[in-house]
């Protein structure tokens, strides 16, 4: 893809964890505005929903559909995907369900279907369906039954995710590796031959120079530079600061390659900067959809860069995370603030010359840190189930429902 793309070195994550991420792509907004601004488990299964006035990409496009994980709203709330513009789903619908690749069911739009071989659960010896293979399945029927029109598949592959079990370990089976190591890998490799599978079907039905793939990761880094997988597989080898869950560089720079021949250019390397709230308008000017009133976004489209053309310039990039104490993140220009907590200091950095962000410039540059601080209140947006002052009572009250219930 990179070789018949464009590879973007600086786009970032709508944050730095799963569902606040994915809510950022589908709705536009950053993670100071967006609905969902953490992880927030509700009742034994599911997360917390997209609010009913939540206009997603889904509501802006026609014939839309969603494969492998959802986790932002269970089928009897709001934040259903039916409930959120599309039209076919076929995913885990809680994130945590979506740590099991051998799970004993699924859901084919909001009907479980139970999965054979799978009834002891995920600890069970008699594992024999691999959810990825059913879920890469109805990924390439739906482009199959939908070859003929426009439309729009958010393919949320859950590949490489914790727990890390595979179905085959390939190549990998006889490396002097531990089992999470050569399961990691081997999560790696499947991803990538499932992703070729998805462009040789375009190919085979004749769409392929009319559509457009952006495949990107929902946050930076998965692991610790210092753990089994991060030493095995260099992590560190970017020279980014941190990993999921910090507001660093390592967390909210992900892998994204945009393929579409002959229209975005292929070889290319951009090093220019946009962020997940940008997929909204982007996907509306391609479809040629007029947002409705009541859609508010803090992006901006990116077509014209897809096409070669510069990236559109704005104020700033703002992310907040709400796991334990709130912390907060800007970049303007080349700066990038970072304030791990509603008390503590603000930390700047010079990305320009120091893309690690190993060494904090805040006693040198006043006026700067000031700025900072006005675009960090500027673009947090009040709300009860966001304070930042720490997890609202509801949210507690959630955590301490989910620790007297077990996932399903």
């Amino acid at each position: 893809m990179a070789g018949e793309g464009t590879r973007f070195t600086q786009a970032y994550c709508g944050t730095n964890v799963c569902a606040p991420s994915r809510a950022s792509l589908m709705t536009g907004l950053h993670s100071g505005h967006c609905p969902v601004r953490g992880n927030w488990e509700i009742k034994a299964e599911g997360q917390k929903p997209l609010p009913v006035e939540t206009v997603t990409v889904a509501e802006v496009l026609k014939s839309t559909g969603v494969t492998g994980k959802w986790g932002m709203g269970f089928f009897d709330t709001t934040g259903s995907p039916l409930k959120q513009g599309f039209d076919r789903f076929y995913c885990y619908n809680c994130q945590r369900h979506a740590h099991s690749y051998f799970p004993t069911y699924l859901w084919d739009d909001d009907r479980r279907i139970e999965l054979p071989g799978n009834a002891g659960g995920p600890q069970s010896s008699g594992k024999k369906t691999y959810s990825q293979n059913l879920i890469q399945k109805e990924t390439l029927d739906f482009i199959r039954a939908n070859k003929a029109k426009p439309f729009f598949l958010f393919y949320a592959v859950t590949l490489p995710h914790g727990d890390h079990e595979i179905d085959d370990l390939g190549v990998y089976a006889d490396k002097p590796w531990s089992m999470e190591e050569k399961s990691y890998a081997a999560q790696v490799t499947r991803l990538d031959s499932d992703v070729g599978g998805v462009i040789d079907l375009l190919k085979e039905l004749g769409i392929d120079n009319n559509t457009l793939i952006i495949i990107a990761g929902d946050n930076g880094s998965s692991f610790s530079p210092e753990s089994g997988i991060g030493k095995r597989f260099n992590q560190a080898s970017n020279g980014l600061r941190r990993y999921k869950r910090g507001l660093y560089q390592g967390a909210l720079r992900q892998a994204c390659i945009a393929r579409w021949p002959g229209k975005v250019p292929a070889g290319r390397v951009s090093d220019e900067p946009w962020a997940f709230w940008d997929f909204l308008p982007t996907a509306a000017e391609l479809a040629g959809a007029t947002l409705p009133p009541e859609c508010k976004t803090d992006g901006l489209s990116l077509v014209s860069h897809l096409k070669g053309g510069p990236a559109p310039q704005r104020d700033a990039f703002y992310w907040e995370l709400h796991e334990g104490k709130p912390i907060q993140a800007v970049r303007f220009g080349d700066w990038k603030a970072v304030k791990n907590g509603p008390q503590a200091p603000i930390e700047l950095y010079d990305l320009s010359k120091d893309p690690g962000e190993a060494t904090n410039v805040e006693e040198n540059h006043t006026g700067l840190v000031v700025k900072a601080a006005a675009l960090i209140q500027q673009n947090h947006g009040d709300s009860p189930d966001w304070p930042l002052t720490g997890p609202s009572p509801q949210r507690l009250a959630d955590r301490q429902d989910k620790a007297r219930k077990k996932p399903r």
